[in-house]
């Protein structure tokens, strides 16, 4: 059996945290023994490892300014305090501080694994957690194999470090079928009303653009369009994006859920997905929608295209900018035969996300190495 250590930043809200819980609870447990190390404890997401992944903490709650003390270390001694067990296989699973740990494994025989969730776009945001740009240079030429989520996070990591080691696309896993079966919960808090019902999900954060979505809303309304706008997650932008909705008197135009352990049965309800985020790796959330036959409105960001397809087959890609966004919103407002074409097109497309067959890949990579 082949021991994999996955380091992460912590468990929470997020994306790729959601992610690799789905990924470890459905790798073969007769293959591989699984070690799922936090950085940090108490993210939301811990209580939905399966029994048998081996999980621990190296801090019981993040603090402030960590990255920067944790700079203060060598890669060398920070893997030595944290990891502490040989494992033959050690992921890191997040960009940063994981990456910079998991390189300072001593063991030759270690095959050492990154994985790359978003566009970095320059040097300085992806050394922004090294001590120097020839430290991250350095420390991601240790790995053996790196994964990234999309084929334009791929080709913005190699441009940065004119890469020429292993790195490969492998998407993300969600877990298909349970998607499906939760999104036909009851959801009482999507007011069955005459208004089209979009929907956005994402930790309330400024790169993912909710400040922008609710401009675009408060224009649409001004424009009479008959619309309410659902925001599922919680973030620091919270009481941002709550004075805006005050100040402006949406509070009967859009609602903030807050976070939700199942968010498919609220997107399930609603009529179009709409991602505002000014950067993406390849979106959980926007995956998450296809699969429950939830028409995509995005502004392109890394993936998009990879999975709405490069003439907007599947969904509709705008350019990254409000007013581009704005317009692609109209369209599909204004459009109805449209949206309709593109729920039908959402359930085909949702097809591809098939849970075993990412798993698959993931485990034929990590036996290949």
């Amino acid at each position: 059996m082949i021991k994999v250590l996955f380091l992460i930043h912590d468990l929470g809200q997020g994306g790729a945290e959601k992610v690799l819980v789905n990924l470890v609870n459905n790798m073969d447990p007769a293959k591989f023994d699984i070690t799922l190390l936090a950085l940090f404890g108490g993210g939301v997401n811990e209580q939905f490892l399966k029994l048998g992944i081996h999980y621990r903490t190296v801090f019981s709650k993040s603090f402030r300014g960590n990255s920067h003390v944790m700079k203060l270390f060598s890669p060398q001694t920070l893997h030595k305090w944290f990891v502490k067990e040989r494992y033959d296989i050690e992921v890191s699973y997040l960009e940063g501080p994981c990456a910079r740990i998991i390189s300072g494994c001593p063991d030759a025989t270690t095959k050492l694994v990154s994985w790359i969730h978003t566009e970095l776009h320059n040097m300085k945001k992806l050394a922004h957690s090294f001590r120097s740009r020839k430290e991250a240079t350095d420390c991601y030429d240790r790995f053996d194999q790196t994964v990234c989520v999309s084929q334009g996070v791929k080709e913005d990591f190699c441009r940065i470090l004119d890469f020429g080691k292993p790195c490969c696309v492998l998407y993300n896993t969600v877990e298909s079928e349970e998607i499906r079966t939760k999104s036909q919960e009851a959801a009482a808090e999507i007011i069955e009303d005459e208004r089209i019902k979009l929907v956005a999900v994402g930790t309330l954060k400024e790169s993912k653009g909710y400040e922008r979505m609710l401009r675009i809303i408060k224009r649409l309304r001004e424009e009479d369009y008959s619309i309410c706008l659902y925001i599922l997650g919680i973030g620091p932008q919270q009481q941002l994006l709550e004075k805006y909705i005050e100040d402006n008197n949406l509070h009967e135009t859009v609602k903030l859920l807050g976070y939700k352990t199942n968010p498919y049965k609220y997107v399930a309800k609603c009529d179009l997905f709409i991602c505002a985020s000014f950067a993406e790796g390849f979106s959980t959330a926007a995956t998450e929608a296809l699969i429950v036959g939830t028409p995509v409105c995005t502004v392109e960001v890394s993936g998009m295209k990879e999975m709405l397809g490069n003439h907007n087959e599947y969904g509709l890609v705008a350019e990254n900018n409000e007013e581009a966004l704005y317009y692609a919103i109209k369209q599909l407002l204004d459009s109805p035969e449209l949206l309709i074409k593109y729920k039908a097109q959402a359930v085909k497309r949702g097809m591809m996300f098939c849970t075993e067959m990412t798993v698959h890949a993931v485990e034929q990579m990590l036996l290949s190495i």
